[in-house]
């Protein structure tokens, strides 16, 4: 962001203290992510108050600061804010609408209950060759990081494609007013943080502000193949095109043919037509683990078709795309104390949809083999939580593991409808989650890694990759 100090203080309605100088490197929240020319954003949070941390973004080479208070040791121009989170948004709000006015920049966004990441990233593999792209890094999907990634868009960037999450109503709701796309993705409806929505029509509702904060005649990409996303068709107000990876004939865009070969990568063929254009059917490749993975395809083809790219092109794009965020589907072969195995490392988060896929990889790539699950608890699921366990481990069960270890209290439900005869462990910490795994570890078993983000069970696939050497 090219931005001077004043600029930004009137675009916030903050008071700027000290002199105007020119922000030209990324705006931060995190002092050790300054570079020389930034913008540090110090927000008031759970755990610390980033203007603890003014000196340090400065030492880093940040020029400017966005403040709830002035720090009058640090010698940096500061502007001052009511609430820096609220401040942050509206910067990126009205940087977002000069882009727009100067320019012909678009703005897509993804939502879904699972596949939101993989889906962005997807996208910007099928964009960034054609036209400049910006996407959000890892997950950047809530009030602080979509704005940061607004933020890294200039007068050149012709795609801004942006991931929108919620853990409860109105969340996408307040993104969208940041920056309404002219072009939504709805994944599915699944039972993500369902404590914070109450039911499954609470959730579809809050996914569903994502269409009702279309531009106006902004297009919609609905799943033809889950009901929910379907009936949000009523609510969007432009052209609406639907894809399935059900092999729907009614979709525009749908996969056929779908196989998966020995590693756990779909193959089919990519067929449909869009309004006002040639049909199409060409043969798709993937590189990404999951038969799951072909309805992010799907849905990442359709925005692009709907951007004018060429179905040829998107479909060999897609048969080079890979895996671009980290413990999302990460599948490497390892030897760690002597053992080799293959690890599935799926362990960013976690919901009985995204459960439910990584559990049938497990059985795909493990056919053969003996297959390992190391759990941890799903969280924010309200009081449905110990059902939702339970049912993921009967779908465990259904794969026939040979080892299971819950991490987290919560965790403990998955082992309650396993066979009594088969070996599990219920530990609460990652160390002794890794350390339980590599003492009843099977040779050249395969070793799925999956949880929600907060359970830490993410620290057990970081823990193999270091103890292990590549094979």
């Amino acid at each position: 962001m090219h931005r001077r100090t004043q600029w930004i203080a009137s675009a916030v309605g903050g008071q700027l203290h000290g002199t105007d100088v020119a922000v030209t490197a990324p705006v931060v929240t995190d002092s050790r992510e300054a570079e020389t020319g930034s913008l540090y954003v110090a927000r008031r949070g759970e755990n610390a108050d980033g203007h603890d941390y003014l000196a340090r973004a400065v030492a880093a080479g940040a020029v400017a600061a966005l403040v709830e208070r002035v720090v009058p040791e640090v010698d940096v121009p500061q502007i001052l804010v009511e609430d820096a989170t609220w401040a942050l948004g509206e910067l990126a709000r009205v940087h977002l609408r000069e882009l727009r006015e100067a320019g012909d920049l678009k703005v897509l966004a993804v939502t879904g209950s699972a596949g939101k990441t993989t889906t962005k990233d997807l996208l910007r593999q099928l964009l960034a060759p054609t036209e400049p792209t910006v996407a959000p890094k890892l997950s950047f999907n809530n009030e602080v990081g979509l704005p940061l990634t607004i933020l890294r868009a200039d007068c050149d960037t012709r795609f801004l494609v942006l991931e929108m999450g919620a853990s409860g109503p109105g969340h996408i709701d307040y993104l969208t007013r940041i920056a309404a796309p002219d072009l939504a993705i709805e994944l599915m409806v699944g039972h993500a943080h369902m404590g914070g929505f109450g039911s499954i029509d609470g959730v579809a509702d809050a996914k569903a502000e994502l269409v009702r904060g279309l531009v106006p005649g902004g297009t919609a990409v609905l799943n033809a193949d889950d009901p929910r996303v379907a009936a949000m068709a009523s609510q969007c107000p432009g052209p609406v095109l639907r894809f399935s990876a059900q092999g729907d004939e009614g979709a525009h865009v749908r996969a056929r043919a779908v196989v998966t070969d020995a590693c756990g990568r779909p193959v089919f063929l990519l067929e449909g037509v869009l309004p006002g254009s040639d049909s199409f059917s060409e043969p798709v490749t993937a590189r990404l683990v999951g038969a799951h993975h072909v309805n992010n395809m799907l849905a990442a083809t359709t925005a692009a078709l709907a951007l004018g790219l060429d179905p040829a092109e998107v479909a060999a794009r897609l048969s080079a795309a890979l895996p671009e965020s980290p413990h999302r589907m990460d599948v490497r072969d390892l030897r760690v104390s002597g053992a080799r195995l293959t690890l599935i490392d799926d362990s960013y988060n976690a919901n009985l949809d995204s459960m439910g896929a990584a559990v049938r990889a497990l059985g795909a790539l493990g056919a053969g083999r003996p297959k390992v699950a190391v759990l941890g608890e799903m969280l924010e699921l309200g009081d449905a939580s110990a059902d939702i366990h339970r049912q993921v481990g009967a779908m465990v069960a259904g794969v026939g593991p040979d080892l299971v270890i819950a991490l987290g209290e919560e965790a403990r439900e998955y082992l309650t409808v396993l066979p009594t005869d088969l070996p599990t462990h219920h530990v609460l910490d990652a160390e002794t989650a890794t350390q339980t795994l590599l003492a009843h570890l099977p040779q050249d078993a395969v070793v799925l890694v999956k949880g929600s983000l907060y359970s830490h069970v993410h620290r057990v696939a970081d823990l193999l990759v270091e103890k292990g050497e590549a094979r």
